[in-house]
């Protein structure tokens, strides 16, 4: 039961950052999804996958990993790249 613990990504389709602060301890899934046989909707019997923590900061997340014995991975937040330009250069 191992998990991997990183922060959330700013949403893509808005461009507010609500709760790009927070970070997340997520569980890896422990047997492969398969397809019900009779509706088709895929699922597994793995439930520690729906298990979702958000914490302040990274450092809560590896306390809590720490005191249950829980195996975590931190994935780095990849640095923010700005390309500032104005609305004059669309017309040059």
């Amino acid at each position: 039961m191992s998990a991997r613990i990183y922060q959330r990504p700013k949403n893509a389709m808005q461009s507010g950052k609500a709760r790009t602060d927070e970070w997340v301890l997520e569980f890896e899934r422990s047997e492969a999804q398969r397809p019900d046989p009779l509706m088709g909707w895929t699922g597994s019997a793995d439930t520690q996958s729906q298990v979702v923590l958000t914490f302040p900061d990274m450092a809560a997340a590896q306390a809590y990993a720490a005191k249950y014995g829980i195996p975590a991975r931190v994935h780095a937040t990849p640095p923010r790249h700005l390309k500032i330009q104005a609305y004059a250069d669309n017309f040059r």
